[in-house]
């Protein structure tokens, strides 16, 4: 019974299964114990491990812990045990050598105080000679050092030097070698450093110095510019003067060697001085002045010189250039006033020929710094500007001189800058322009000066005392009449004042073109016709015009006239003397093909034309002042007798001024009379048609036929020669007819012989017959109140009814 309550109070054995499960759960926990007694490995994981296993893994784990401890404490406790034994041992041996120790340690104390008290002087000795050894080092250091460091110093005061001095670009090249050679050899010395961090500012220092420099470079060029222009043009000029006389010398198979020759191209100061007696030389003295005496260029090339070590070029070029441009720009703008004097454009050339002549050298003098296309860049633009300011301050110009001496200047300029190898052929199209302007200055001014002669002129052919004085007019104008000059002292030449007059100032405008013409590098026949189309203007616009406006005028009378055609017929007869005075001058034939002709001819041909209308219109003027004269009595029951007054001064009028037309073509003077005549006999036909004219009596027919009597007499006395047979009297038919008419009262053989060519009174129009008549007939009932009474007067009036119905009849007739 206790055996079975023994067995019954023990746990049952466990079977196999629950046997491998705690194999491997005490495996498990080794694992876990081992982890957890290596200190290098998280316990992280490993604890988490734990608590995340099977519920009742934690206390498993602390039992296992448990019985882990006690084992470890178990195995401790059999080592101390084991060991005691040994130690017990160690310490008695330890407490035995003890007392060794402390005697050792008593003689050791002992012998060292004595070593040190006998080497104390040994060791004061030997510190001194230490310490002379490292003195010795350090000043052989020292001095290797100072010996590497002398020659920085020295570059480096060789550079302030230089800095002082403003020579920028040796120093830049100091700089250069003291970094690249000496400055890398004590590169660890803090004043090598502070030296190295200067560097770069000393090269920004003297960038801002030449490129102050540089500004002040180019203020100064603008500034002369004036100056260099003014000493280029005017070389320009010596060399174009030296070159024209030494082509008359070897036009006359001579020839002068230069004055002195700059750059290859021969130059003079004053021109050829030549001694016509002994043939030497005089050679002027005056200096050859070149942009590079005027300006310092040294700015240029120094701030040149300094950005290209600097590696910083083409900034440099590009500033320059852009500087350049805006100085362009401001050197093209003219003064407002430029247009008033002559200095105002010099001032503008030389100004713009100052600015191409500096290019120009520093193209020529640095490498790249301009570029030729840069220069014609510039010249292109400035070309196109200063033709624009030309044409436009030109255009005000009206003075001729003026005009001509900016002509002068452009060709100078042109000259000055062509030299220079910029392109110049559209300033010399350009004056082409400028010629048309100084043509015209020349037609406003020859227009006053034709003014001032026709209104000079007294009208009157001049008067020669002696043979000088007929030379002297002869030799301004080609005059030549062989029974003129046959006439003995004193005698009168036809023409007026005016016309040599007029003669030498057209040849004087000739003269101005042709000042025009010269240095414009053009071929005769050019120049020829340059001095043909402005004597062909002079004489159809400005003469001809000045002509015209003359003849217009109130003042200028029926002698004046006369004077005026007499004037125009010996200047058209001049103007082949004019065409042979310009090919004197240009050497040009008049043969040759394309040869403008002087249309002078037809100028005084159109101013004669009009001179003769304005004679006939004031002659018919004047005879209209007189008709308005005339004073008739148109109701007087006879005539006086005698013509009237009003006409018979009219006539003898009309006599003396015929007399003056003496002078004149005989086409002109008959065409003047028998206009006159016309006009006369219209003017008295007028008379009696007047609508306002109601009532004419047969008186006054007899007196209008006694002024019409002196009409035909003065028509047949031959006042103008030249007429044939009566024709000057056929002005007059028409009223001879109609009075004769009246007169002889022979209405049966007019109405008879109405229409047929043998008519006696065919000038007669019916319409004016009847007009006139029925004024006499209102006069015949007003004046004949007891006409009734009277057997004639009744008859004469039944007549002039039956006419009257006749002639309606008729007019009637020609209406329809």
């Amino acid at each position: 019974m206790a055996s079975d309550r023994v067995h019954a109070a023990l746990p049952d054995p466990p079977s196999q299964t629950e046997e491998e499960e705690n194999k491997e759960e005490e495996k498990v926990f080794g694992n876990i114990f081992a982890e957890l007694e290596s200190v290098d490995l998280p316990l992280g994981t490993t604890l988490r491990s734990i608590y995340d296993d099977q519920p009742n893994a934690h206390k498993r784990f602390m039992e296992k812990l448990d019985a882990r401890i006690r084992n470890h404490d178990r195995e401790i406790e059999k080592m101390c045990n084991f060991h005691h034994q040994g130690f017990v041992d160690a310490i008695t041996e330890l407490l035995k050598v003890r007392a060794d120790a402390e005697k050792l340690m008593g003689q050791v104390t002992d012998t060292n105080r004595r070593l040190q008290e006998a080497g104390r002087e040994v060791t004061a000795q030997t510190e001194e000679v230490i310490r002379c050894r490292i003195q010795q080092r350090n000043m052989a250091t020292t001095v290797e050092k100072l010996q590497l460091c002398i020659p920085v110093l020295e570059m480096y005061s060789k550079l302030k030097e230089q800095l002082e001095s403003k020579r920028y670009y040796a120093a830049l090249k100091t700089m250069e070698q003291l970094e690249k050679v000496f400055i890398p050899r004590v590169s660890q010395y803090r004043f090598c450093q502070i030296m190295a961090e200067n560097l770069p500012r000393l090269r920004e220092e003297i960038k801002e110095i030449s490129m102050s420099d540089l500004k002040d470079f180019l203020e100064s060029i603008r500034k002369h510019s004036d100056k260099v222009g003014e000493t280029a043009m005017r070389q320009a000029q010596q060399h174009r003067t030296f070159n024209s006389a030494v082509a008359k010398q070897a036009s006359i198979g001579h020839y002068t060697k230069p004055l002195y020759s700059l750059n290859g191209q021969t130059h003079t100061q004053n021109g050829l001085m030549i001694n016509n007696d002994t043939g030497d030389e005089e050679e002027a003295d005056e200096e050859i002045l070149t942009a590079q005496d005027l300006v310092d260029f040294s700015p240029v090339y120094r701030c040149l010189h300094i950005y290209t070590v600097l590696g910083d070029r083409e900034t440099f070029e590009n500033y320059y250039r852009k500087q350049r441009k805006k100085q362009a720009r401001l050197v093209l703008q003219p003064q407002a006033n430029m247009h008033e004097t002559v200095e105002g454009y010099r001032r503008y050339f030389n100004q713009i020929v100052g600015f191409f002549v500096v290019e120009d050298h520093i193209l020529h003098a640095t490498r790249g710094l301009v570029t030729r296309a840069f220069t014609d860049e510039l010249w292109n633009m400035a070309l196109s500007k200063i033709i624009a300011v030309l044409r436009t301050h030109s255009s005000y110009c009206e003075d001729p001189d003026l005009v001509l001496e900016l002509k002068n200047l452009i060709v100078i300029f042109a000259d000055t800058l062509q030299g220079y190898g910029f392109l110049v052929n559209r300033l010399f199209d350009l004056l082409f322009e400028v010629r048309d302007q100084y043509n015209e200055t020349l037609l406003k001014k020859w227009a006053l000066v034709f003014r001032e002669i026709f209104e000079l002129d007294n009208y009157s052919p001049i008067p020669v005392e002696t043979e000088e004085e007929y030379k002297m007019v002869v030799s301004r104008f080609p005059f030549h009449d062989a029974e003129i000059e046959k006439q003995d002292f004193p005698k009168k030449l036809p023409m007026s004042q005016s016309v040599p007059q007029i003669y030498t100032q057209v040849k004087e405008l000739i003269y101005a073109s042709l000042k025009f013409s010269e240095s414009l590098h053009r071929s005769s026949t050019e120049i020829d016709d340059m001095l043909r189309k402005s004597t062909n203007l002079l004489l159809t616009r400005t003469l001809s015009s000045c002509l015209q406006n003359l003849i217009k005028k109130p003042h200028i009378g029926l002698t004046e006239l006369v004077q005026i055609i007499i004037n125009t017929t010996h200047l058209e007869q001049a103007c082949k003397y004019l065409e042979e005075f310009i090919t004197n001058i240009t050497n040009v034939s008049p043969e040759t093909v394309h040869t403008t002709r002087l249309y002078g001819l037809a100028t005084f041909k159109d101013a004669r034309h009009a001179a003769e209308g304005e004679i006939y219109t004031k002659l018919n003027q004047k005879i209209d002042e007189f008709i308005q004269l005339a004073d008739y009595e148109w109701g007087m029951a006879e005539s006086d007798g005698r013509a009237s007054g009003y006409l018979m001064d009219l006539i003898n009028f009309l006599r003396s001024t015929f007399q003056v037309f003496t002078h004149l073509p005989g086409k002109v003077a008959q065409t003047a009379c028998m206009s006159a005549c016309k006009h006369l006999s219209t003017s008295l036909m007028q008379m009696l048609l007047d609508t306002e004219l109601k009532q004419i009596s047969m008186g006054a027919i007899q007196q209008f036929n006694l002024d019409v009597i002196q009409c035909e007499l003065f028509a047949s006395s031959e006042p103008v020669p030249g007429f044939q047979g009566d024709t000057l009297q056929l002005a007059f038919i028409d009223l001879r007819q109609l009075l004769d008419l009246f007169m002889v009262w022979d209405w049966s053989t007019y109405l008879a012989d109405y229409g047929q060519p043998t008519s006696k009174y065919l000038r007669v129009n019916p319409a004016t017959a009847l007009a006139l008549l029925e004024k006499m007939k209102d006069t015949s009932k007003k004046n004949n109140i007891f006409s009734q009474f009277r057997k004639n007067d009744r008859d004469k009036q039944k007549l002039i009814e039956t006419v009257v119905k006749q002639l309606r009849s008729l007019v009637n007739g020609m209406s329809s």
